[in-house]
């Protein structure tokens, strides 16, 4: 059982049993962490190195901590340590970088032996997220894909694609359009929305029966966004 009372050492020389208390509660927060990671994400698929990398980050951050303790010189000579390596990992997605602050943030409080910082901090940015995946203005975006094709110039065409578009989709808005072949034909990008009934395959075969109709497309929005 967890005895607080053994903790009671200053940051400057902590006892053995506090150090493996704080590599320990790293290394739990820091899987809290990767498995809410995998829980919340909507990619495609996720890097497993980038997982690692959140359980791993504390205890390293950790580790260092305890070796500084409230020592200048020895925070000075890990700072020159850290300027010889170069980190060129590109980060695509924001929340990404948020997952790798926390991770940071973690290995810090459990350093300094902030046990209550680290487990409380930890499950406020648990619940945080929870939340913000749950909602409603957090779902997704608002349109599911960029649809695009091309047809004659014809006002009667076009009649037809709108009539298809508000027959399968809850919204749609032109994106983009412009003049092709010498103005013969015109090129349309639309996002839309689909009803709950329809999917991507129905819409493109409904296109498809257009007259004139070419280059049908249908990009996932979310999948460009995550990938």
């Amino acid at each position: 059982m967890l005895d607080f009372s053994v903790l009671n050492s200053s940051f400057a020389n902590p006892t053995w049993i506090s150090v493996i208390y704080a590599f320990l509660l790293s290394f739990i927060l820091g899987t809290v962490l990767a498995m809410l990671y995998v829980k919340t994400f909507r990619g495609l698929s996720y890097s497993i190195n980038f997982l690692h990398g959140l359980v791993l980050l504390p205890i390293v951050i950790a580790i260092a901590m305890q070796a500084i303790g409230d020592n200048v010189a020895r925070g000075i000579g890990m700072i020159g340590a850290l300027s010889l390596l170069r980190f060129r990992t590109n980060v695509k997605d924001p929340r990404d970088m948020f997952f790798i602050f926390a991770s940071l943030a973690v290995g810090l409080a459990s350093g300094v032996n902030a046990y209550g910082v680290a487990i409380l901090g930890t499950a406020c940015f648990v619940l945080a997220l929870l939340v913000l995946n749950g909602s409603s203005f957090a779902s997704g975006p608002q349109f599911d894909g960029l649809l695009r094709f091309n047809l004659e110039r014809s006002p009667d065409h076009q009649r037809a694609i709108e009539s298809v578009l508000e027959n399968k989709c809850r919204h749609f808005a032109l994106a983009t359009i412009r003049e092709m072949g010498q103005g013969e034909r015109l090129d349309f990008s639309y996002q839309v929305r689909l009803k709950p009934q329809a999917n991507s395959a129905q819409l493109i075969e409904e296109l498809g029966k257009v007259h004139t109709v070419r280059g049908l497309n249908f990009m996932n929005q979310e999948s460009v966004i995550e990938v």
